[in-house]
């Protein structure tokens, strides 16, 4: 699970390369586009999401769209719920 964890967090976590100071609000937005697409690449709904992680729906369309400021623990949570999915092969 540790390694699910790493990886996704090497997908989704913006700012590998960011050199401080960087603005939150840019990281936030980054972070939700890129939640957003690892979700969408395994073709699961908000609604799914938020079932599988336990967040709600609108939290999660609030991460999203860069307006949620997310704790470790609940990227752990949508973490798990995404890669508990089987990805679509394109």
């Amino acid at each position: 699970m540790l390694n699910q964890v790493r990886d996704f967090a090497g997908e989704v976590l913006p700012g590998s390369c960011a050199v401080p100071p960087y603005s939150e609000s840019a990281f936030l937005a980054e972070l939700g586009d890129r939640l957003k697409s690892s979700r969408m690449r395994c073709v699961l709904s908000r609604r799914e999401l938020a079932r599988r992680s336990g967040i709600s729906e609108r939290y999660i369309a609030q991460i999203e769209a860069g307006k949620g400021n997310v704790s470790i623990v609940l990227l752990l949570r949508l973490a798990s719920a995404i890669h508990g999915s089987q990805p679509q092969i394109v």
